[in-house]
């Protein structure tokens, strides 16, 4: 019988291509948004797109894969230049904007997690360091390259969604799951939860009277 399954190294490979164009499609929304050109769009679409990445493969000491891998940035360019194109028949739907960074944000966060997993094992605090970082990195910098407070810091369930998503990742490989089952739940839940948290507009506690 021909097996027809996938690598693990291949499916996260493209699971990482999928984020990686995912959130590059997010920093092209952002940048026509603030009237950028079409330099300024396929700019913040690759910042958008491996920041996360790049500054997670720094932290844990190893050479950036987007900086070796032109895969990376030749999808972000072409995600930018398609949303370039295609703006005037998307700008309608900006829940299209939305779902693409929910997408990413569940894709990048198990990334990493994964990642931090094939390098130092089970190690809880790398691998939740290494899927937040991956998660959240570029689009931090794609809200601040267009000055605006980084959705990080203001929505609703984004990091704990990425959190929860991580820690259930860690527990399923701590109790002897498969890293392709778990990487599958992880991404799943993260992304199912920032959905959930926009439709019903979780939010978590802020301080009163500010």
């Amino acid at each position: 019988m021909v097996d027809f399954s996938i690598p693990a190294h291949v499916f996260i490979y493209i699971l990482d291509l999928f984020g990686t164009m995912a959130f590059a499609v997010t920093g092209a929304f952002k940048a026509i948004e603030n009237k950028s050109d079409i330099v300024g769009v396929l700019l913040l679409a690759t910042i958008t797109g491996v920041a996360g990445g790049v500054i997670r493969d720094v932290v844990m000491g190893q050479f950036p894969n987007a900086l070796s891998d032109p895969a990376y940035v030749a999808i972000t360019v072409t995600s930018g230049i398609a949303i370039f194109f295609l703006y005037t028949h998307l700008k309608k739907h900006w829940n299209l904007f939305l779902k693409f960074d929910a997408i990413g944000l569940g894709v990048f966060s198990i990334i990493g997690a994964t990642f931090a997993y094939n390098l130092v094992g089970l190690n809880f605090l790398a691998i939740m360091l290494a899927g937040v970082l991956t998660a959240v990195g570029g689009g931090i910098l794609r809200d601040v390259f267009v000055t605006q407070v980084p959705i990080v810091f203001v929505k609703e369930f984004y990091v704990s969604a990425s959190f929860i998503g991580i820690l259930v990742f860690y527990f399923m490989l701590y109790f002897g799951g498969e890293l392709y089952s778990a990487t599958i739940i992880g991404l799943a839940i993260t992304t199912a939860l920032r959905l959930i948290a926009m439709k019903y507009n979780w939010n978590l506690p802020k301080v009163k009277g500010i």
